[in-house]
């Protein structure tokens, strides 16, 4: 487990390896607030997420590096389809109860093994992904159970920049940062 700005060169090489960014959405991609708001006139319940626009430009950047990514995550939730949609997100499964038969499937359509493959994740349905996955990562406030699997954890809370945090280390692990950033720029 690892923490902070300095990557061990054991941590480095994990990240150098990566070709696959896969990630939960609640507690990860948000702060892990589920907002519930009633329709008018009792038509329904809309669901409302607040996404981080430093995560979202972080993932369209590892998407323009040739670097695929994935949400695998619990709920389901059209709010979460459309971000997907918006930054060019690989695989998108929602509604699942376990993640691994999700997990196994982004490796086969991506064409990659566990060892090239980083998830984010923040609580305990994430575990299992963490143990098997060549850089497992966790969000600074995620559950003490998942952070003693893995082998990162964010400065950024879930919600607040983790998954951009992620890129730049996988990007610059892998000397590709500085061609990145001019991507990046508007």
């Amino acid at each position: 487990m690892h923490s902070g700005p300095t990557l061990s060169s054991s941590l480095q090489q994990r990240a150098r390896n990566i070709r696959l960014f896969l990630m939960d959405i609640d507690g990860t991609l948000t702060d892990g607030g589920v907002c519930l708001l009633s329709l008018p006139d009792g038509a329904g319940i809309a669901e409302m997420k607040v996404f981080n626009s430093r995560d979202g430009a972080g993932l369209k950047l590892a998407h323009l590096m040739g670097i695929r990514t994935g949400y695998i995550t619990g709920r389901k939730s059209p709010a979460v389809q459309q971000r997907a949609s918006e930054l060019g997100i690989d695989f998108v499964y929602l509604g699942q109860e376990t993640k691994t038969q999700a997990f196994e499937d982004c490796l086969r359509r991506a064409g990659v093994g566990e060892a090239e493959t980083a998830y984010l994740g923040d609580d305990l349905p994430d575990i299992p992904i963490a143990k098997r996955c060549g850089l497992a990562v966790a969000v600074a406030d995620g559950a003490p159970e998942l952070k003693e699997v893995c082998h990162y954890i964010t400065r950024a809370r879930g919600g607040q920049g983790a998954a951009r945090e992620v890129v730049e280390m996988i990007l610059k692990a892998q000397g590709r940062w500085e061609e990145a950033v001019p991507k990046a720029l508007a």
